[in-house]
């Protein structure tokens, strides 16, 4: 078991009677388990945020490695013209 160490927080009236609630529902059994669930949350969110920005990186990069230069705006009316026919298909029929 890692050691223990009190941490003091000030939060807002409602989110303690969000937490002081969620242990007298019985969904926790004390007021530091709720916090530790949220930090845990927290802290999976903010690997997923990492991971996903050094993905986008890496995609960025090999698309610069690429060499095939792409033409955004020529991207963008190709992609509105298929709309436009999906449009027309669902309307007519």
């Amino acid at each position: 078991m890692q050691p223990i160490e009190r941490v003091t927080i000030t939060m807002p009236h409602d989110m303690t009677a969000d937490i002081r609630q969620a242990v007298d529902a019985g969904e926790y059994a004390t007021t530091s388990e709720v916090v530790r669930d949220a930090l845990r949350l927290w802290q999976r969110s903010r690997r997923e945020h990492a991971w996903s920005h050094a993905q986008l990186c890496a995609e960025i990069q090999k698309g610069i490695d690429s060499g095939d230069p792409v033409d955004a705006a020529d991207v963008f009316d190709r992609l509105e013209a298929q709309l436009m026919q999906r449009i027309r298909r669902t309307a007519d029929a």
